[in-house]
């Protein structure tokens, strides 16, 4: 569940409880506004609690994680989050139309693989090499292409090294392709699966279908 919708949903709860106890306390049990007030406060406290805890051990035990696991995934997707926000700042200074649509796929397929791993944090494993070695290369080669770049004075070295800064974040682009794919692999996998299953199902089919014609022309 969305962090967002999952406070809302402890929210709408532990209102109506925090209120109930209030009420129960002051006009059942007749207990100074004060007492009612902390029993209320109390009550609603441990409700909030409890309710955190059932969601939270619901969601990693459906993902297949530890607490210590998902605390380390999120750690890096923060770390990942700002790492793409440089990018995007990247994208938005370059001025080779070249460069420019590069960067707006590479920016595309990280944002990509960032979303998946959001919605399905058992999925990060699968795009370590993405989160700590690819996403490193292309946010330090795209920073140093923008910089040299927007140099006015410019050599044939200086040219050279930019060409090949070019090259090298193609190759990097490469890689972050096969990154998605990997962290897809289960979906496709899955899907060839599923295809296999239907094309014998529609065997059976023809079959049986088939078997009465050769009948019918038989007779």
């Amino acid at each position: 569940m969305h962090p967002f919708l999952a406070f809302l949903l402890r929210l709408i709860i532990t209102l109506p409880t925090t209120v109930a106890i209030w009420l129960i306390s002051f006009f059942v049990y007749s207990q100074p506004y004060w007492l009612a007030s902390l029993f209320a406060l109390g009550g609603g406290a441990i409700v909030y609690s409890v309710i955190k805890w059932y969601t939270s051990h619901h969601y990693l035990k459906r993902h297949r994680l530890t607490r210590k696991e998902y605390a380390y995934i999120v750690k890096n997707l923060k770390e990942a989050q700002k790492k793409i926000q440089r990018l995007q700042k990247v994208f938005f200074s370059m001025r080779n139309i070249g460069a420019f649509k590069q960067m707006f796929e590479i920016i595309r397929l990280t944002k990509r693989i960032q979303t998946i791993i959001k919605k399905e944090p058992g999925r990060f494993f699968k795009a370590e090499k993405f989160y700590f070695y690819h996403l490193d290369s292309i946010v330090e080669l795209s920073e140093k292409y923008t910089f040299l770049a927007s140099q006015p004075a410019k050599n044939d070295k200086l040219s050279f090294s930019l060409n090949e800064t070019r090259d090298t974040l193609k190759d990097l682009k490469r890689s972050i392709e096969k990154d998605l794919y990997e962290v897809l692999s289960s979906d496709i996998d899955h899907l060839e699966m599923e295809l296999d299953v239907a094309k014998h199902s529609l065997k059976t089919l023809k079959n049986p279908l088939s078997k009465d014609d050769e009948r019918r022309t038989i007779k």
